[in-house]
């Protein structure tokens, strides 16, 4: 039986990440959480495993002006976004496979409807910051 912090297999690139600026995975998280310590080894082992991803991880206390006023009550809140709009902000289990078969189920799905203003606003502050 493999461990829940396993990674299941890559799925093989959608059409989806080949759009302009291509899919962001954005980890809100904070230095002092101990989940998010746990957590970071797993989201850069994702990284690796997922080329066609842009991972970033934002303390959101160190860099309060990407997070701007979003009130993060639960750690890791993940933000994903195809390149354009932000599709999905929320908390996730710190567990690799949970964020690989959420990218997979909206990289298969496009057209989405978006996450909301707030979250359009935290990407294009972190796309801009990030892509300088």
């Amino acid at each position: 039986m493999s461990s829940p912090a396993a990674l299941p297999p890559s799925p093989p690139p959608s059409p989806a990440a080949a759009t302009p600026g291509g899919w962001w995975a954005v980890c809100l998280c904070a230095a002092w959480c101990g989940t998010c310590g746990i957590y970071r080894p797993l989201f850069d082992e994702l990284a690796r495993a997922h080329p066609e991803v842009r991972f970033e991880w934002v303390d959101i206390e160190d860099e309060s002006d990407l997070a701007g006023d979003l009130d993060v009550e639960t750690f890791p809140t993940l933000l994903i976004a195809d390149g354009q709009r932000a599709l999905f902000l929320g908390p996730l289990l710190p567990q690799a496979p949970v964020l690989a078969r959420l990218l997979a189920s909206l990289q298969a799905a496009p057209g989405s409807a978006g996450a909301g203003s707030e979250a359009q606003g935290v990407f294009e502050r972190v796309r801009a910051a990030r892509s300088q």
